[in-house]
C-alpha cells in the first residue's frame, strides 16, 4: 500500500474511532441518567431520607402564624367554651393536642421522596372518593348535613382529604402529561370529570364552600398545568350553565337559603332577615369596634355569644375587634409571606411535579384566607370557610400542617439559596 494511502486510511480508522469513542461515551452518560445503577436505584427507591436541610425561613413563619392563631383562637374561645361545655380551656387544650399531631404529621412529610406521591396520587384520590361516600351513609349532623366521620376525639371532614387528593392528582397528571395538557383530552377532560364527580358528592352533603374551593383549586393546577386559557373560558360557561339549571330546578335550596339576607346584614327588614344575617351582622360590628389599634388582646366584646362560635369561621373578626386594623394587616402579611416563601421554594423544585404540588399546597391557605375574610366581611355568602392555623378543628389543621411538610420535602431539593 502507498504512504499516502496508508496515511489516509490510518486517518480514517482513527476517525472512525474517535467516532466510536464519543458514541460509547454519550451512551454511558445516557445509561447512567435513565438506567441508574444498582446503588443510586437503592436510593430513590427509598421513601424517606434526609437530603438538604429544610427550609428555615419558611418554618419560621409557619410556626409564627401557629402561635399567633392559638393565641387568638383561645381569647375567641373561652368565653363560649365556659358557656357550652363548662371549662374555659376545652378548645384550648384540644386544638393543642392537633397541633402536636400535625407537627409530627409535618415533621414526618417533611423528610418523605416527595416524588413517591408521583405514583400514589390517583390513590389518594381514590380515599378521597371513598371518604365522601362514606360520610353520606352516616348519620346527620347538626342542621342536617352530612360532613364529618367521628373518630373518637375529633371527627374527619371528608372535603380536606378532597382537596389533598385533587391537588395531587392534577400535579400528578399534567406533569405526566405535561406537553399534551393544551389539547381538552388531557385537561378540560379530566378537569370535568374529577371536580364534577366530587362536586356531586359535596352538593350531597351539602358543603358548597367545600365545592368553591375544589373548583379553584382544580382550575388553578389546570391552568398552571398548560392548559389553554380559552378552555378555562368553555369551562366557566358549561359550569355556570349547570348552576343555572340546578337553581331553577331547586338543586340549590340549601345554597340558597344560605345566601338569604347577603350583602343586607345592617339592613335587615324583618325577623326572619335579622336572623338569618345574625352572625354576619355581629362579625361586622365587631371588626367596626377594633378601629384601627383594637380594644387590645382578650377584650372583644363580639364573642361573649354575640358571634356563634367564634373559634371557627368567623374568629377573625376578634382578630380584628382585638387587634385593630394594624394588627389584622400584619396577620395577613405574614399570610402572604408564607405562601410567597412557599411558591418561590415550589418554582425552584428540580421537577415538574414538584413544581406543580408545591404552588398547589401553598395556594390553597391563600384561596382559603381570601374566601374566610370575603365572609366575614359580608362580601359572599355565610359558608363554613375556616381561617388557615387560626380556626378551631382537628382534621383541618392536621392536614394543614401535613401539607405544610410536603412543601418542606420539596425545599429540600429546591435550587435556593439557604438562609
Amino acid at each position: 500500500m502507498a504512504p499516502k494511502k496508508r496515511m489516509i486510511f490510518q486517518a480514517d480508522v482513527n476517525r472512525i474511532y474517535d467516532e466510536e469513542y464519543q458514541r460509547d461515551q454519550q451512551a454511558q452518560k445516557e445509561r447512567l441518567f435513565v438506567r441508574p445503577s444498582r446503588k443510586r436505584k437503592m436510593k430513590n427507591a427509598k421513601w424517606f431520607g434526609i437530603g438538604m436541610g429544610i427550609d428555615l425561613p419558611f418554618c419560621i413563619i409557619l410556626l409564627v402564624l401557629l402561635t399567633i392563631g392559638t393565641i387568638m383562637m383561645f381569647s375567641a374561645s373561652y368565653a363560649f367554651s365556659y358557656y357550652t361545655q363548662g371549662d374555659s380551656y376545652y378548645y384550648l387544650i384540644r386544638q393543642i393536642i392537633f397541633i402536636v399531631i400535625g407537627l409530627i404529621a409535618m415533621v414526618a412529610m417533611s423528610f418523605l421522596n416527595y416524588n413517591k406521591l408521583h405514583k400514589i396520587a390517583p390513590i389518594v384520590l381514590g380515599v378521597a372518593y371513598f371518604s365522601l361516600l362514606i360520610v353520606l351513609v352516616l348519620p346527620a349532623g347538626e342542621g342536617g348535613v352530612k360532613r364529618w366521620i367521628p373518630l373518637g376525639m375529633f371527627n374527619i371532614q371528608p372535603s380536606e382529604i378532597a382537596k389533598l387528593g385533587v391537588i395531587l392528582f392534577f400535579a400528578h397528571w399534567a406533569s405526566k402529561y405535561y406537553n399534551k395538557m393544551e389539547l381538552p383530552k388531557y385537561s378540560i377532560l379530566p378537569g370535568i370529570i374529577v371536580f364534577g364527580s366530587i362536586a356531586v358528592l359535596l352538593l350531597l352533603e351539602p358543603h358548597y364552600s367545600g365545592i368553591v374551593i375544589i373548583g379553584i383549586l382544580t382550575v388553578l393546577m389546570l391552568y398552571i398545568g398548560g392548559m389553554k386559557t380559552k378552555y378555562l373560558v368553555i369551562a366557566g360557561g358549561i359550569l355556570l350553565g349547570l348552576i343555572l339549571i340546578l337553581a331553577v330546578t331547586g338543586g340549590l335550596s340549601y345554597a340558597m337559603s344560605r345566601m338569604a339576607g347577603w350583602g343586607q346584614a345592617l339592613e335587615y327588614t324583618d325577623d326572619d332577615m335579622w336572623w338569618d344575617t345574625y352572625q354576619t351582622r355581629n362579625s361586622l360590628y365587631a371588626i367596626g369596634s377594633g378601629r384601627l389599634w383594637g380594644l387590645g388582646l382578650g377584650q372583644s366584646r363580639q364573642k361573649y355569644l354575640y358571634i356563634p362560635e367564634p373559634q371557627n369561621d368567623f374568629i377573625f373578626a376578634v382578630v380584628v375587634e382585638e387587634l385593630g386594623l394594624i394588627g389584622a394587616a400584619i396577620i395577613l402579611l405574614i399570610f402572604a409571606l408564607l405562601i410567597w416563601r412557599g411558591i418561590t421554594l415550589s418554582l425552584r423544585a428540580k421537577d415538574k411535579f414538584g413544581k406543580l404540588l408545591g404552588i398547589g399546597l401553598t395556594s390553597q391557605i391563600g384561596i382559603q384566607v381570601v374566601l374566610n375574610i370575603l365572609v366575614i366581611t359580608d362580601w359572599l355568602p355565610n359558608t363554613g370557610i375556616s381561617l388557615p392555623f387560626f380556626s378551631y378543628g382537628g382534621s383541618s389543621l392536621i392536614m394543614l400542617l401535613a401539607q405544610m411538610g410536603i412543601v418542606l420535602s420539596i425545599s429540600r431539593t429546591a435550587n435556593i439559596e439557604r438562609t
